[in-house]
């Protein structure tokens, strides 16, 4: 027989996402539970985060507990091909907000934040999973079990679900939808940054356009470690030979940036990681007792780390919807949470595939350009998608495109 409880709201995960929503719900005075699957700290990837995020842990109550952890500060981002650099400072940027953030190691900086949760008073367990869920005209019912097989059904006002790869009521009630975008996998590892020096830029993240559909990531961590990492098309990592970490270390001597600063530096895994197939969508956002947030709704691409400040930013505004709901309020799910959180999507998917088709390269490397389109540009790096009194938010679908038309004819 199952054991039997209720609460108000049941998150599911405690990742970032996860975290910020029960956090806000839980400010909001109502009961909050979450259970996730994993034993934290545990890996996971999304390690450069965006200013747009300190917006969602102000409103949560967590931001005073991440700044005390120490983590690598980041003021901006760094562009590389062939020799050529475009630098990004958040401080430029054209929206006003946050002009810094940080670089974090997850496993370091999810644990802190669902300690945090747990301190504030609301009910966290690791190692439980969610086995099926069923509706009734007023309630969530759903089905979880532990890692001793003890099962228990738990009677939930609403469910939000912040299971990011996990996907977990996708896959429950089959609402997975495949992405626009063209499968693409990432390998990458955590090495030590020994070669580091002040002219290495740690407080950024560094980006380089290795060939057509092929870039690295840089992002050096505040305790002497960097996480290095490939993205491409599937086909392009086939070209290597040797075992996994031969391969690894091949692709590291093949860029020069990387063999300057890696070769020959230890290692901190027996073998990368490796990511494949991640970029997927969703048939709904929302029902009548539950939202999806984060990587569980929609998860493009990691060209501009936009994943945690879309896990956060739903999960906040899930969160914030929920507790009107819960507390009688009319909620128009449609307008105040899948609209809007599209609105947000589109404009990097917009971005990321200016990237993967050369356009956004055309502008970042030109030979001149305009500081006030580059502080737009900035605003989106920045994460803060929603302002649409700016131009290349508000006209995403084309304003790319036609400027890097007028770079290619004019230079």
């Amino acid at each position: 027989m199952s054991a039997f409880s209720e609460t108000d709201i049941l998150v599911i995960g405690a990742g970032p996402g996860g975290s910020v929503a029960a956090s806000v719900a839980n400010l909001n005075g109502l009961k909050v539970r979450v259970i996730e699957k994993a034993r934290f700290p545990r890996f996971v990837i999304g390690e450069s985060l965006l200013p747009r995020c300190m917006d969602a842990l102000e409103k949560a109550d967590l931001l005073g507990a991440i700044e005390e952890c120490g983590f690598q500060k980041k003021y901006g981002a760094k562009f590389i091909r062939d020799g050529k650099v475009c630098e990004f400072s958040f401080s430029d940027q054209y929206t006003d907000g946050h002009t810094w953030t940080w670089q974090v190691p997850r496993s370091e900086f999810d644990h802190k934040l669902i300690t945090e949760v747990a301190k504030k008073g609301v009910q966290v367990e690791f190692e439980r999973s969610v086995t099926g869920i069923e509706f009734d005209e007023d309630h969530a019912l759903v089905t979880t079990e532990n890692e001793a097989g003890e099962k228990e059904v738990i009677k939930a006002g609403f469910v939000i679900d912040s299971s990011g790869y996990g996907r977990v009521l996708p896959r429950l009630l089959n609402l997975d939808k495949p992405s626009n975008l063209p499968p693409r996998k990432s390998v990458f590892m955590h090495v030590k940054d020994a070669k580091r020096t002040e002219g290495a830029a740690s407080d950024v993240i560094t980006i380089i356009d290795h060939k057509p559909g092929v870039w690295v990531w840089v992002i050096p961590f505040s305790n002497g470690n960097c996480s290095v990492g490939f993205v491409g098309d599937p086909d392009y990592f086939d070209t290597f030979e040797g075992d996994e970490m031969e391969k690894f270390k091949t692709m590291i001597d093949s860029v020069d940036f990387t063999r300057e600063r890696f070769k020959d530096i230890p290692y901190l895994w027996d073998a990368p990681k490796v990511l494949s197939g991640y970029a997927i969508s969703t048939l709904k956002f929302y029902d009548k007792h539950f939202a999806l947030t984060g990587n569980a709704a929609e998860f493009l691409d990691p060209v501009f780390s936009s994943g945690v400040t879309f896990a956060m930013e739903s999960g906040v505004r899930a969160a914030e919807l929920a507790c009107r709901q819960l507390k009688g309020e009319e909620v128009n799910w449609k307008k105040d949470y899948e609209d809007y959180i599209l609105d947000g999507v589109n404009v990097f998917r917009s971005y990321v595939m200016a990237w993967y088709d050369g356009s956004l390269q055309d502008i970042f490397f030109a030979k001149t350009s305009n500081p006030e389109i580059k502080s737009m540009i900035c605003s989106v790096l920045a994460g803060y998608v929603w302002d649409k009194t700016n131009y290349y938010v508000k006209e995403h679908g084309h304003a790319i495109h036609t400027l890097s038309g007028i770079v290619r004819m004019y230079g």
